[in-house]
């Protein structure tokens, strides 16, 4: 059974820092597309802020590009999210999400609240 597990989120002041982390068991990240999505209170979309494709390559939203990065650690079977220069507007809760062949998994999220 294939679980998704997010930690390291929480009440960050505005210009600060989080790391979220997301580990995987019963699979790997290295075979798949590994995604960080964030939902807003009141909103039913979720929206897609970073990927890393198996190759290593990743992409970014254009509200995050040069202040957030997604990297995998293989040997640890995780996958983070560093978020610098923290918004009011990043406050949402965070969603890893693995792609693979004929399959899609979902952590639980969590909350990341940047307020003063």
């Amino acid at each position: 059974q294939v679980q998704l597990v997010e930690s390291g989120g929480g009440l960050v002041q505005p210009g600060g820092s989080l790391r979220l982390s997301c580990a995987a068991s019963g699979t790997f990240f290295s075979i798949g597309t590994m995604r960080w999505y964030r939902q807003t209170p009141g909103t039913l979309q979720r929206e897609l802020v970073a990927s890393m494709f198996s190759t290593g390559s990743t992409s970014y939203a254009d509200s995050v590009k040069g202040r957030f990065t997604i990297s995998r650690d293989n040997a640890k079977n995780t996958v983070y999210l560093q978020m610098n220069s923290l918004k009011p507007e990043d406050t949402a809760v965070y969603y890893c999400n693995l792609i693979q062949p004929g399959r899609t998994y979902w952590g639980q999220g969590t909350q990341v609240t940047v307020s003063s």
